[in-house]
């Protein structure tokens, strides 16, 4: 596998669109990871609902949702294990009452290294997955390793409460991984791109995010760097985006802007 230079490791966005055929989701998966570690991704983050996706959600959501350590995840770990990567996507996880849990996974080819449930549901823009999906609890900040480097979890609508992020930042996270199935709707692709740049910025990390494409999704799955450049990304298609990140840029920009360490306010969970 190809790498980037010095200490930076690469990382794709992957964009597909799940549907109700959960072998055809693993497939693709397999699929884009190969192409992934081919261009020197060693992570490698799907979209929200990789592992089961209905338009509308109805009981069958329920039903096909899964342990974090089932099938899905394990298929995932064979996958991660086969091309040498980094596996994180999303995963319809079990739990009570009818409801089920908006889960987001990494794998290594070993084991789970980390587990992210949706902190907000998207109760908006006419929506509301809370009739659904229960939401995540207030806990320590979901993170793992690769090179150096501290990648934390979060999901799509988490994007637009600036405390989400800015909570993985004092956690130590270098790259935010974003897995999303934003909605397409009149501005919503701006708000998409421009979230994940605010999200960069304001904490001075990486922040990516990997969305299901069009006709559903808005697509454009990208790699923002600290500055808010946008390094790579993916249009309305199924394929990925490779780009490399580096901690050493996230040292370097902070001595030019201490943003974070200048700051007079902290976060706290409202419950």
């Amino acid at each position: 596998m190809s790498g980037g230079a010095g200490g930076a490791v690469g990382v794709a966005v992957a964009q597909f669109a799940p549907t109700a055929d959960e072998r055809a989701n693993l497939a693709v998966i397999d699929e884009l990871t190969a192409r992934a570690a081919e261009r020197g991704a060693r992570v490698v983050l799907f979209p929200e609902y990789a592992s089961y996706f209905v338009d509308p959600f109805d009981e069958t959501l329920a039903a096909h949702a899964q342990d974090l350590d089932g099938a899905f995840t394990r298929a995932l770990r064979d996958c991660a294990r086969r091309h040498g990567v980094v596996i994180v996507a999303g995963l319809v996880e079990r739990a009570g009452g009818g409801r089920v849990r908006n889960a987001v996974v990494a794998v290594d080819g070993d084991r789970v290294l980390a587990a992210y449930r949706k902190l907000h549901l998207y109760d908006a823009f006419g929506q509301r997955e809370s009739d659904w999906v229960e939401p995540g609890e207030h806990g320590a900040p979901e993170t793992f390793e690769v090179g150096g480097l501290r990648f934390a979890l979060m999901t799509c609508y988490d994007l637009r409460f600036p405390e989400v992020a800015r909570v993985l930042a004092d956690a130590g996270a270098h790259v935010v991984l974003t897995a999303a199935e934003w909605v397409r709707g009149p501005l919503k692709e701006h708000h998409w791109r421009t979230l994940v740049h605010a999200r960069a910025i304001e904490n001075t990390l990486y922040v990516t995010g990997a969305d299901h494409p069009p006709p559903l999704g808005v697509g454009a799955s990208l790699i923002v760097d600290p500055q808010g450049v946008e390094l790579a990304g993916v249009g309305t298609a199924t394929d990925v985006a490779v780009a490399f990140v580096d901690a050493e840029v996230i040292d370097r920009l902070r001595r030019v802007n201490p943003a974070l360490a200048l700051r007079r306010f902290r976060v706290e969970p409202l419950d």
